[in-house]
């Protein structure tokens, strides 16, 4: 899943392939699963957990295998999984922030600084980018039949921080503490999202115009969903809707 979850071509993104799909689900059941060995398998007490049902839920996970995750995870589930965090530039100064989890972090090291090199970017330190995103809760509802002015009065009224409609979905934006409150919220009113997430949002946006430039970004990002072991590639990216992907 990669991105700075703008709207604009967030309708084309969910319009997924069956293989995509399984892979989006087998990935957020890697989060869940190690959320659960870390903060329990209660979302009421376990607020990462949480988040990550709704981001289940919102990528039409179905709930069967939602609560099956859980308790296996909750049950002694062996594999064992290492967060890591890769940080570099894209082609044309994009930044990019990769996060995984890993039960081998050399083979991810190597995959990640492979990717970066052969699609014209620059793998770097951690927290060569970092600086530049900052986490936020990201909902983007399907506006169909609603309301654009009536959904960011709901919104606001959970406790969303900011609003932005388009024509075919707009995006709520949270703190990520609010995010599940403020889901909760919207989906008791009858809303749809297309994705709901708790993001790395750039401060400032780069937008390329070279055509080399975005068919690298373009085959540096689709490289970094491949990957198994790559659950969010962030990046900063302005334009992502010419990307040929």
């Amino acid at each position: 899943m990669s991105g700075h979850s703008k709207w604009n071509n967030i309708k084309r993104k969910k319009e997924k392939t069956d293989g995509a799909r399984a892979k989006v689900f087998t990935k957020i059941g890697r989060e869940i699963a190690v959320a659960v060995k870390e903060g329990g398998a209660n979302p009421a007490s376990n607020s990462k957990l949480a988040a990550l049902i709704t981001k289940a839920k919102a990528n039409s996970v179905p709930n069967d295998n939602i609560q099956r995750i859980i308790k296996r995870a909750e049950g002694g589930d062996k594999a064992e999984y290492e967060a890591m965090t890769y940080e570099g530039y894209g082609p044309g100064g994009v930044a990019v922030m990769v996060e995984t989890l890993t039960d081998n972090r050399n083979r991810t090291a190597a995959n990640m600084r492979h990717y970066f090199d052969k699609f014209g970017g620059n793998l770097g330190q951690m927290g060569c980018v970092s600086f530049m995103f900052t986490q936020k809760g990201v909902i983007v509802v399907d506006l169909e039949d609603k309301d654009p002015d009536e959904l960011m009065m709901d919104a606001l009224d959970a406790g969303a921080e900011d609003f932005d409609a388009g024509e075919e979905a707009a995006q709520v934006t949270t703190t990520p503490e609010n995010f599940t409150a403020v889901c909760d919220a919207l989906q008791s009113k009858g809303y749809s999202f297309i994705s709901a997430d708790v993001a790395q949002v750039p401060a400032t946006t780069t937008t390329l115009t070279d055509p080399d430039q975005l068919v690298q970004m373009g085959k540096l990002l689709d490289a970094l969903d491949d990957d198994d072991d790559v659950q969010n590639a962030w990046h900063s990216l302005e334009n992502e809707e010419d990307l040929d992907r």
